[in-house]
């Protein structure tokens, strides 16, 4: 069974976006923004649970990796 591939139709037009956004002025730039972060949050919703999945299990090793470095970090300024 194929996986559908329509969720790249938002993703796409959202990175775009993102693109003509570092090009624009300052309104219309904050415009593009907010579509941008719209199609990537619907790009989201409407991707095959096998990417989301994919996409949490990065996120929980990252933010633990990232917890786990702030840790260290306070714990040796909390020792000097």
């Amino acid at each position: 069974m194929a996986m559908p591939l329509f969720f790249l139709i938002p993703l796409f037009t959202g990175l775009a976006t993102g693109y003509l956004s570092k090009k624009c002025s300052d309104e219309l730039a904050y415009l593009t923004g907010i579509f941008t972060i719209i199609s990537l949050v619907v790009s989201l919703v409407l991707a095959p649970w096998q990417i989301q999945l994919l996409l949490l299990v990065f996120v929980v090793i990252t933010t633990n990796k990232l917890l786990r470095d702030n840790d260290k970090k306070y714990t040796q300024a909390s020792k000097k």
